[in-house]
């Protein structure tokens, strides 16, 4: 017997991968709250909610380096992939990630 295996993420088209500059961000309200979506200069797209675990600076405007984000407030590199803030300030915070995938080329957000 076969059993239906549903996806237990909804997942909402936010854009095409091309509305973000490389090495660049957007920031997507959503009910949960403001989401930063990153694309970094080798094409990965990575999704963040949009506060730093510092002082709460948005993310979205901070500058995309390699694949990390500089928080515009105080200058904490923050790594895309893991929310974890880097460097001499690594274990003193985290920003919680977002999943993401993208489909042809659309970039979709995920909520459980």
């Amino acid at each position: 017997m076969n059993a239906l295996v549903r996806d237990p993420i909804q997942w909402t088209d936010v854009g095409a991968v091309t509305d973000i500059p490389m090495r660049g961000s957007r920031r997507v309200p959503t009910a949960d709250g403001d989401i930063a979506i990153f694309r970094t200069g080798d094409g990965r797209v990575f999704a963040l909610k949009d506060r730093c675990p510092h002082k709460g600076g948005p993310l979205s405007q901070g500058i995309v380096h390699g694949h990390a984000v500089a928080c515009p407030l105080h200058n904490w590199n923050i790594e895309l992939a893991t929310g974890e803030a880097m460097g001499a300030d690594r274990g003193k915070g985290c920003t919680p990630v977002v999943p993401l995938r993208v489909e042809q080329g659309r970039i979709l957000l995920g909520r459980a």
